[in-house]
């Protein structure tokens, strides 16, 4: 979006009505404003207007930063469109800047020409120190090329709501429902949803509840009568896939995900956490499913919660616990318990930016190596990663069914662009979601004699010779799974823990011989998960030739969709240029090298110094070029464009 003239104003409000393919919205302002309400509500108008969105919510890591300071501000970023949208937009259509240090921070990611629109009651000689400016962007240069709209976003709500009893406070507590309500004119998005929301928020706050109503009411009605836009815009609705719809959050889908997961199984769902940003919004969602036999606990640490959910599925329950990366590394000796006792559980990391507490609300894709190699000796698990938003709710339950299947446990990568990112999900069907099935041990699966190479006079957990006795490491021939037995069943008593269990018997062993087999099974075991696992098939943009080229973009987590819209562009300039997503980072999915054989060049853009080109360089003795960015955004799609085509040339 761009206004041709931006000196153009009508005498009598908008002439015209432009449609407009796609167009992407950024709120910002202090926390306090109201930034990330602001953009949710504008989302749900626009999914409620069945546009195709993704969105980029951006937190300070400082709680109560300093108002009016740069980094005291929070932004939501909305890309929506009527084609397929996979990123939440490289350049910015429309700024609503709350006040200057929004500005100073976010001007640079509006498109030249673009609309600028601006609190001016926050323009002043404190705001401008509170930034760091030197001057009035207005007058300096600054705002030069772009369409400002000077708008007195607090005169005007306070005058709207003079009639009530509010305090000047409370009041300027609402001007961003006259920000929100001036947006949703000017892209022709509907009201009612946001109106129904206020009303569902504030139902015990009538006077709050109407004060928002009105003031957005006013918002809207300032845009039809204003003559500061010479046109109003409209997306028209996106072609979906029919089905039913919602707009969802990453985090939010990862909770539904291991719902869906333990309805399906038949399994209780334990999940163990120690809040921390950004993965406790997951607590926050599933303690709402109690009516599904979800049991939340909030504990004392990380290492509590990691031992909780062993302990729960050393229990028979479907055992989970979810962190970030400082958090992963406190659970990592539980999750080598569990690798020794082959016990089910799922831990969620949700990565920001590292090392250490590093960016608490920034998003990265630093623990790669952590989840692969984090644990003493070889410790082998499986590694998934979704790759948006909506793809979490499978991710989730494919960790799940890896889990209890390979009695094992599974690491799942997300990070904070898609924990706190949304999109519309098409609500799967029951049906439709793999098969799930748990079979627990009953009865004893041997007679007295312990296993290979054991003393044939010893007895099996408490068994003389003869008596039936259950082998806890006896391994199924397909998955080399042990199996999973509940306490307590009669005839199946046998020993866990993490000193080296012995072949079958599960008794402690030093043995040479069997810590070589046990290590090496282990290893066998998780690299059986490959037959669950398909080829990926390169992505070219629905070119015929898509699965050889000059160059293979090949990525994984939430770069998908920024490396998907590159290629499209690279192959529209008559580029032979493809790429390649990884869903499971450990075991690799078979095929992937005649895949990569296919092309001359090979570049992997990823949101750490280039973790994944080294397992790929290791596992494929191929140059494979690393392309990292670790500045808390997510990759845009000309960035990969730029670098796809310097190395092309």
């Amino acid at each position: 979006m761009s206004q041709t003239d931006p000196q153009a104003r009508s005498p009598n409000g908008p002439t015209d009505t432009e449609a407009l393919p796609e167009a992407t919205v950024l709120f910002a302002g202090d926390s306090g404003d109201g930034m990330q309400l602001t953009g949710s509500q504008f989302t749900l108008a626009t999914a409620h207007a069945q546009s195709d969105l993704a969105t980029l919510p951006d937190y300070p890591a400082e709680i109560r930063a300093p108002a009016g300071t740069t980094y005291g501000i929070s932004g939501f970023q909305v890309h929506f469109g009527s084609g397929n949208v996979r990123t939440p937009g490289d350049a910015v259509d429309l700024l609503v800047a709350m006040n200057p240090a929004a500005v100073k921070v976010h001007l640079s990611r509006v498109e030249r020409g673009g609309t600028v629109l601006i609190n001016t009651d926050a323009f002043n000689d404190r705001g401008f120190k509170l930034a760091d400016l030197d001057a009035d962007p207005r007058e300096d240069g600054t705002l030069e090329g772009y369409h400002v709209v000077e708008v007195e976003l607090s005169k005007l709500t306070r005058k709207a709501l003079s009639g009530t009893e509010l305090s000047t406070q409370e009041m300027d507590r609402s001007k961003n429902m006259f920000a929100l309500g001036l947006a949703l004119w000017l892209f022709s998005r509907p009201t009612a949803p946001a109106l129904e929301w206020i009303g569902e928020k504030f139902a015990d706050k009538p006077e709050v509840r109407e004060a928002n109503r009105h003031v957005l009411k006013k918002g809207y009605h300032y845009g039809e009568t204003t003559e500061q836009f010479a046109t109003r815009y409209d997306v028209a609705p996106a072609d979906l896939e029919a089905g039913t719809y919602r707009t969802i959050r990453g985090a939010e889908a990862l909770a539904l995900g291991l719902v869906a997961a333990s309805d399906r199984s038949g399994l209780d769902l334990f999940y163990g956490s120690y809040p921390i940003t950004p993965a406790s919004d997951i607590l926050h969602e599933l303690s709402r499913h109690k009516n599904f036999g979800v049991m939340t606990f909030q504990a004392e640490d990380e290492i509590a919660a990691a031992g909780s959910a062993l302990g729960a599925s050393f229990g028979g329950q479907l055992g989970v616990c979810a962190t970030s990366g400082p958090g992963l590394a406190l659970k990592t000796e539980t999750i080598g318990l569990a690798t020794m006792t082959e016990l089910p559980m799922v831990i969620l990391d949700v990565q920001r930016g590292g090392p250490s507490t590093g960016l608490p609300t920034k998003t990265e894709q630093g623990d790669l190596f952590q989840a692969l190699y984090g644990r003493n000796g070889d410790a082998p698990l499986p590694v998934i990663a979704p790759d948006g938003p909506a793809d979490c709710f499978r991710a989730a339950y494919e960790a799940c069914r890896l889990a209890c299947t390979y009695m094992t446990p599974v690491i799942l990568l997300a990070d904070v662009y898609l924990a706190n990112g949304s999109e519309p999900w098409k609500l799967p069907k029951a049906a439709d979601l793999p098969p799930f099935e748990v079979d627990f041990a009953t009865a004893p699966n041997a007679n007295g004699h312990a296993g290979d190479g054991s003393n044939s006079d010893a007895h099996v957990n408490g068994k003389k010779n003869g008596e039936a006795a259950f082998l806890p490491y006896r391994r199924s021939g397909e998955t080399l799974a042990r199996p999973w037995a509940r306490p307590g069943t009669p005839g199946l008593e046998h020993r866990v823990g993490g000193l080296e269990k012995e072949a079958e018997t599960g008794d402690v062993s030093y043995d040479p011989a069997n810590h070589q087999h046990m290590t090496d099974v282990r290893a066998a075991k998780i690299q059986r998960v490959t037959r669950d696992l398909e080829t990926p098939e390169p992505y070219g943009g629905g070119a015929e030739n898509a699965d050889e080229g000059d160059l293979l973009v090949t990525a994984w987590g939430s770069t998908r969709g920024a490396v998907e819209t590159a290629v499209d562009r690279l192959r529209g300039r008559g580029l032979a240029v493809s790429s390649l997503h990884l869903r499971h980072l450990w075991p690799l999915p078979p095929g992937l090298a005649d895949v990569f054989a296919r092309f001359e060049r090979h570049l992997v853009p990823e949101q750490n110094n280039g973790q994944l080109a080294r397992l790929l360089r290791d596992e494929f003795l191929l140059d494979f070029r690393p392309f990292g960015k670790v500045q808390g955004q997510p990759f845009t799609s000309g960035e990969i464009v730029e670098k796809a085509e310097a190395m092309i040339s």
